[in-house]
């Protein structure tokens, strides 16, 4: 599965856990995505689509 949004390309990202002894630990911190189809902007789009873009483009997507 492809975990990048198509609008606005967020994707996973590493880090690390930091635990109440400060040992750290390799992580990664995975985007919210929903798989959707949609129109946006006179486009018809098939894919994963981030939460975040959902709220912010919410007047602008027609969810098919």
């Amino acid at each position: 599965m492809s975990r990048r949004c198509l609008l606005c390309n967020k994707g996973p990202t590493a880090g690390r856990s930091v635990s109440h002894s400060k040992k750290s630990t390799p992580r990664w911190f995975l985007p919210n995505v929903q798989k959707k189809k949609f129109r946006f902007k006179n486009k018809i789009y098939k894919g994963y689509i981030c939460t975040r873009c959902m709220r912010t483009y919410k007047t602008e997507i027609e969810y098919l």
